[in-house]
């Protein structure tokens, strides 16, 4: 069966004449008998009955429409006490109302807020059809008399999306403006709820087609706390934008990495927190993280490029290394504990099945946890290397799609068996609208973790990059015991066995003085 359109978004600017009916004139206040301004409608796609489920999300996520919004926390929600400061509407009655906190991307440029969010029923008797809401209304809460507003919310004191049954259905934004607002066509008000009238069009169709996200964020790590450090740590090391060294682009990469940094911090908190002795004084109420459970061997940046992650986590008490074909201008400009830990080494991967070579191995022994951050083609030998030599679990950020000695081409790399349901469990598309050659080569990486016993997490990161899809293994399956583990060692021997034969692997040597004649 075809695949459902979504009707065109079709606003109007709202002129009375044209758009009111006996039922759909602008809300008017009970107690002063104000009349609020509609400022633009347009058809509604959907039944009321859906009308809730769309603006579930404008109340519970308002950082999709402002990016000064970093998202909002409920304070606390009824259907039966309702504060003073909620609006009574003639011919609607309040049947639910949430209070929530919005919280700033920039606290310290924008101040939080907090609102009333009032779902309202036509008037009726009281029966479960007459519960459905068509009318929600936003209301900011001033703690004190000379409150004023923060920029990312529009000069209002109500703001309402409404609902209205009528042949046709339509959806219709109207406010109660703050003295002096504009709100002609032309103005920041009027641009604001065309905006979020789209927004809300847009959430009730996915509604009444049962719409699913293609990418899903926040499976491993909630949001909330990601959120809380990303500020922290971003606060600490924004000024490397100013002092970056590369010819990259340096708002990219700092943010990027810092991003990762965050994520791996709050992960090696969750992972490791069993196997950690707790610390025998109190924790640093300012840096929480420098006692937080970490890999019992440190980290391995593997292909750590300019450094820049090996060097928030080394300044955030963070013991590991990151190693590279080269030194990059970076490295010479970062304190001494992060150069101290910063090696140029050509890693050949083929020469490290062998578990007396790995035992003396100065950097992949027993409880390391490995990163590949956009390794290029050591990317498929994380998963390899992490199995072999017993780490406790790695995290790999794929760029270009590598497999152990060539390019990956979907036509010639089948995935290693996989369970059904492992494709769909994970995330990793490859179905409809979400096939690519990039969809494809995530598939093949999970299903090569899978074929080395670890059991496979998946994350799409928050980060500035279209490559921020992220495998993790954390845990080794070991139903079968040590019989189990031996099979998953004589596949990862298997590999490299296959890659010797074909002699393609070339490990790139070392540049600079660690190369010797460079």
């Amino acid at each position: 069966m075809a695949q459902m359109q979504r009707p065109r978004f079709a606003p109007v600017a709202y002129v009375a004449e044209q758009t009111d009916t006996a039922h759909s004139s602008p809300l008017a206040s009970v107690d002063d008998d104000t009349r609020w301004t509609s400022l633009v409608w347009c058809p509604a796609d959907f039944p009321a009955e859906l009308f809730e489920t769309a603006v579930s999300q404008l109340i519970h996520h308002p950082e999709y429409n402002s990016t000064l919004i970093l998202r909002s926390e409920t304070v606390s929600e009824s259907t039966s006490s309702f504060s003073s400061a909620i609006p009574a509407l003639r011919s609607l009655r309040t049947v639910r109302t949430i209070h929530r906190r919005l919280l700033p991307r920039r606290p310290g440029r924008d101040a939080g807020l907090e609102q009333h969010c009032t779902l309202y029923a036509p008037e009726g008797e009281g029966d479960a059809a007459d519960d459905i809401p068509t009318t929600l209304v936003l209301t900011p809460i001033f703690k004190a008399a000379a409150a004023t507003l923060p920029y990312y919310h529009p000069a209002v004191s109500h703001l309402a999306f409404r609902y209205l049954v009528q042949d046709p259905p339509i959806l219709r934004i109207e406010v109660l403006p703050l003295s002096g607002t504009p709100t002609d066509i032309n103005s920041r008000l009027y641009r604001t709820c065309l905006a979020l009238l789209e927004t809300l069009h847009r959430y009730g169709w996915g509604a009444m087609t049962n719409y699913k996200k293609r990418v899903l964020h926040d499976c491993i790590i909630p949001r909330e706390p990601y959120q809380d450090l990303y500020l922290i740590m971003r606060e600490r090391h924004k000024h490397l934008v100013n002092t970056w060294q590369e010819i990259t682009d340096p708002l990219k990469h700092v943010f990027e990495d810092i991003g990762i940094a965050t994520f791996l911090m709050l992960l090696w908190k969750d992972t490791y927190a069993d196997s950690t002795p707790q610390p025998a004084s109190e924790p640093n109420a300012t840096e929480p993280w420098k006692s937080w459970p970490r890999p019992p061997a440190g980290f391995l940046d593997l292909g750590c490029g300019n450094g820049l992650l090996t060097h928030i986590l080394t300044a955030e008490g963070y013991e590991g290394m990151g190693i590279d074909l080269r030194a990059r201008t970076s490295w010479s400009h970062y304190p001494a504990p992060t150069q101290a830990q910063l090696r140029v080494e050509a890693l050949d991967p083929t020469e490290l099945d062998d578990p007396a070579t790995l035992s003396s191995h100065p950097y992949l022994c027993p409880g390391v946890f490995v990163i590949g951050n956009h390794a290029d083609e050591l990317t498929p030998w994380v998963p390899v290397l992490s199995a072999l030599c017993s780490a406790s679990g790695y995290l790999s950020i794929p760029c270009c799609a590598w497999t152990f000695d060539m390019r990956y081409e979907r036509s010639r790399n089948t995935a290693y068996p996989m369970p059904d349901g492992f494709v769909e469990s994970l995330n990793l598309g490859g179905e409809g609208s979400n096939t690519s050659s990039y969809s494809s080569y995530r598939i093949w990486l999970a299903s090569l973790s899978l074929h080395l016993g670890w059991e496979v997490e998946c994350e799409a990161l928050r980060i500035p990059s279209t490559r921020n899809w992220a495998i993790i293994g954390r845990t080794r399956t070991s139903d079968d015991g040590v019989a189990q583990l031996a099979e998953y060692e004589h596949r990862a021997k298997q590999i490299f066995q296959t890659v010797r034969e074909r002699g393609l692997f070339k490990t790139r040597r070392p540049e600079g003085k660690a190369g010797g004649d460079h």
